[in-house]
């Protein structure tokens, strides 16, 4: 019977009827040992008639065992596992150790397993309402508490309740952003029913000695002496408390039931336990002691313990040669090789090779199967008990690399460097200076990354391992500006190229060497354009970190044609894989492909989207490049989002040295003044942009605020700074020789000049890029001078065309410049009407697009990593915005 708990009950009675009609909820419970987290699991199982329940518990003696508790979770639907998409279907086998088969055998992406996890689910909710109930979450393996925190965050339309319960102050994922009920103690009246037998004074001062909690109160009244021999006013550790009052149960039993009771610590099952007691030479009958002193119930073949901390008290308070007899015990009676690699390590004093060698094994057993935090703690013990110390500096790196691949950036960190205090071989040093880079570039100093990543190629005898660190050393150099180091970089990789035969990285290093030699200004589109040239090569596809480059080094060519279908290839290619860690640097490119395009929506989709993934997954620098490219965007479109997405952006740039983003976001405040019609508000983010750029030693034209501080100099009358920026710009351009960055310099000449002639050129080179925006930022500079010039009639083409640009683009600041230069040739402008897919939210235009272009909802939500029913919930919504009722109707909505 459930007692003092009525409000809790009701909210969770809600959730249980929303999930009935359709309406997901999930909630994360928590609150001290013994506060009564359990007994309210309980009541919502017992509330969830007609939902199936599933229910799985978090155990220390699984804590480092494989997704043991989504297995324990989702056995009972695994049935369906082949009604979800093929590529999940793969991950969450493989992750579960499902069969013998090739899918099972696949390494698993961690986030890959969570999007199955998801999709099971949800599929299996399809029949009937699922609760899925997780108790001690807190004492969960991290992949399984990963895979369900990724199914948690992406519940919304789904008939789902998802109810946890965690220790307080535990560390554990779920802590990050879910909904949560704080449990506290029950009250006063509630306690006088838990411990009825008891005087009133007494349970008064019982209840507000324990403040309330329910366990805590049970154990003091079997033992009120307990309460005189505590100092008076002084708050009660009660889980201490708690600890003691178990241990002081357990020894009171005979030696045998004490050792009975630790085996059942380490193994819970009944069978495993009567074979190690065999072994020690206990009888395991002794057990029934601890039964009638209600530490243990066996039920189902399984010795199960009244509480955590009762499994707890028995463990930490036996001497510590009996522990280890015990896991000695257990690791020889278990036929699994990879527990018993686990208990041998705790049996063993000292070094140890052989038990070392086990957890090697345990390591790779675990990271084929995604598991990747387990396998950190494999490696990471194997590398303290190996006895040598190459193999141990082995295989702390691989510790260290795991830990990175679960996205515990700290503790990769400390394992690689723990690893390199030992002097490695070079082969490993090597490597784990790689590993090291790759943390700093996604989540901490480019800088950092970019002098490790040099510094380690310096020291490769390996052209191949040395050009890879080169190329990543190049994108860190790209993220901080650095143009003179990344030219360094590209030297020396020309000086290697001879020397790679394989395509692979022979490919990677020919685009990052062009990609540097763009930002120092010194040529690199013709090695671009060979390296893109190149037959694709399966190694550069296996390289999922790598193979970036091919969309980011086509995006640096703003050529139609080859760069913008390897964009399209490569995001169908990772959304098939389900390889979501890559994808909010994917997402930035592709966003920013759009955004020099006429597709803004999609630019504004993916930005949003690459965001999103990127505080989930925790990639900062990602993060503050999406923001900046996201303001980028919005200040073309004169909304006032772009400030605040700026400033976070700038705020994370200034403590990552993430000088790129810096500079975008600079140039998005420009913008957004300028849009606005205020050169003189424009005018200092402009001019710190070019400081920084100067400071950077970045002359890529394409990061110029030239062209746009030409116009803001005219407007304020400083005509002389226009012609000398426009001077500069031009020979920047010209050197780069690409139609965007030409372009852009003619139509600088043309407003600082009196050629009409360079207008003319710009409208060419226009023709060679895909960019609407800049197309209309011509047409309207040159309406606006023809007009000066008082050729009206011939203005009034241009800025018919301007406006009508700028408004299909939603640039409404700049629409309204360009209908004003039209009004005073004499015209008025016809304005396009708003259309109503201008409100739907950048995940409903995603939705849409993707079911417009012929996907199931099946499949948009495979790729999106959402539910269906999530999926069909957006959708209605994009109807209802729309006024259409069909995807024929959405189709011809959306189409061009």
């Amino acid at each position: 019977m459930l007692i003092g708990r009525e409000a809790e009950r009701q909210v969770i009675e809600q959730l249980i009827a929303g999930a009935r009609v359709g309406a997901a909820g999930v909630l994360l419970i928590t609150g001290e040992p013994g506060i009564g987290k359990t007994t309210l699991l309980d009541e919502a199982a017992a509330l969830a008639g007609g939902l199936q329940v599933l229910r799985a518990r978090g155990t220390e003696a699984e804590r480092e065992l494989p997704f043991a508790a989504l297995l324990q979770l989702l056995r009972p639907v695994l049935a369906g596992l082949d009604r979800i998409p093929g590529p999940q279907r793969t991950a969450l086998a493989s992750a579960l150790a499902l069969g013998s088969g090739p899918e099972a055998a696949s390494p698993a992406d961690r986030f890959a397993v969570g999007a199955a996890t998801l999709s099971l689910i949800c599929r299996y909710a399809e029949d009937t309402p699922l609760a899925l109930i997780i108790d001690d979450a807190h004492l969960l393996d991290r992949p399984s508490a990963e895979a369900l925190l990724f199914a948690a965050r992406r519940l919304v339309a789904d008939p789902i309740v998802m109810l946890i319960a965690a220790r307080v102050d535990e560390p554990h994922p779920f802590e990050a952003d879910l909904p949560r009920l704080q449990l506290e103690g029950i009250g006063l009246e509630a306690a006088r029913q838990v411990v009825q037998h008891l005087p009133s004074d007494l349970v008064e001062q019982l209840h507000q000695t324990v403040a309330g909690n329910p366990l805590a109160l049970l154990e003091l009244a079997d033992d009120p002496a307990r309460l005189h021999r505590m100092p008076p006013g002084v708050p009660f550790p009660v889980p201490a408390m708690l600890a003691e009052a178990f241990a002081s149960r357990a020894n009171r039993l005979s030696p045998d039931a004490r050792t009975a009771l630790l085996v059942a610590a380490l193994d819970a099952d009944l069978g495993a336990v009567s074979r190690v007691c065999a072994e020690l030479g206990v009888d395991v009958a002794a057990l029934e002691e601890g039964e009638a002193a209600g530490l243990i119930a066996i039920r189902d073949g399984e010795v199960q313990w009244r509480h955590p901390l009762v499994r707890s008290a028995i463990y930490t308070s036996a001497d510590p040669a009996a522990r280890r007899t015990a896991h000695r015990a257990v690791a020889l009676a278990t036929p699994d090789q990879d527990r018993r690699a686990w208990h041998l390590s705790e049996a063993v004093l000292g070094a140890d090779d052989e038990v070392a060698a086990g957890l090697v094994l345990a390591a790779e057993h675990a990271a084929a199967r995604g598991a990747h935090a387990v396998a950190a703690t494999a490696y990471e013990r194997a590398g303290r008990l190996s006895q040598g110390l190459p193999d141990r500096a082995v295989r702390l790196v691989a510790a260290g690399e795991a830990a990175w691949s679960a996205g515990l950036a700290e503790r990769a960190e400390a394992l690689l460097d723990d690893a390199l205090i030992l002097q490695p071989p070079l082969p490993v040093r090597i490597r784990a200076q790689e590993i090291r880079g790759d943390i700093e570039v996604k989540c901490g100093s480019p800088r950092r990354a970019r002098d490790i990543l040099v510094a380690a190629a310096a020291e490769s005898t390996d052209p191949v391992v040395a050009t890879g660190l080169l190329a990543d050393a190049v994108a860190a150099c790209f993220r901080l500006c650095d143009a003179a180091g990344a030219l360094e970089v590209a030297y020396d990789l020309d000086s290697l190229l001879p020397a790679v035969d394989r395509p692979g990285p022979r490919i990677i290093g020919m685009l990052a060497s062009g990609v540097a030699k763009v930002l120092a200004g010194s040529g690199g589109t013709d090695q671009i354009r060979a390296a893109i040239a190149l037959a694709p090569s399966d190694e550069l596809d296996r390289d999922r970190r790598r193979q970036v480059w091919m969309v980011l080094a086509a995006l640096f060519l703003r050529e139609t044609g080859t760069g913008r279908a390897l964009l399209q290839q490569a995001m169908l290619e990772r959304r098939e894989q389900v390889a979501l860690g890559t994808l909010p640097g994917l997402l930035f490119v592709l966003a920013r492909d759009d955004a020099t395009t006429d597709r803004w929506p999609d630019a504004e989709t993916s930005y949003d989207e690459g965001i999103r993934l990127s505080r989930e997954t925790g990639q900062t620098t990602e993060l503050a490049m999406n923001l900046a490219g996201l303001a980028w965007l919005m200040s073309h479109q004169g909304r006032p989002e772009c400030q605040e997405l700026a400033v976070e952006s700038l705020r994370i740039c200034a403590e990552h040295e993430i000088r790129l983003g810096t500079v975008w976001s600079l140039f998005a405040l420009g913008d957004l003044e300028l849009g606005r019609g205020d050169p003189a508000a424009a005018l200092p983010q402009y001019e710190r942009l070019v400081d920084v750029l100067a400071e950077y030693g970045l002359k890529d034209p394409d990061l110029s605020p030239a062209p746009e501080l030409v116009e803001v100099y005219l407007r304020l009358g400083r005509s002389g700074d226009a012609k000398r920026v426009v001077s500069e710009h031009s020979a920047l351009a010209e050197a780069k020789g690409q139609p965007w960055s030409l372009a852009r310099a003619a139509r600088a000449r043309g407003v600082a000049g009196e050629s009409e002639s360079d207008f003319a050129l710009a409208l060419g080179w226009h023709e060679e890029t895909l960019d609407a925006f800049e197309l209309a930022r011509t047409r309207l500079a040159y309406g606006a001078w023809l007009r000066r010039g008082r050729r009206r009639v011939d203005a009034r083409t241009q800025l018919r065309l301007a406006v009508e640009g700028f408004d299909a683009l939603g640039a409404l600041g700049w629409a309204d410049q360009a209908a004003a230069e039209l009004k005073a040739t004499g015209e008025t402008a016809r304005r396009r009407v708003p259309s109503t897919a201008d409100d739907l939210t950048p995940q409903e235009r995603q939705i849409a697009v993707l079911l417009a272009d012929g996907n199931s909802i099946r499949e948009a939500a495979a790729r999106l990593f959402l539910s269906p029913k999530t999926v069909e919930y957006h959708l209605r919504k994009v109807y209802a915005k729309l006024g259409i009722h069909s995807r024929t109707e959405l189709s011809e909505h959306l189409g061009p």
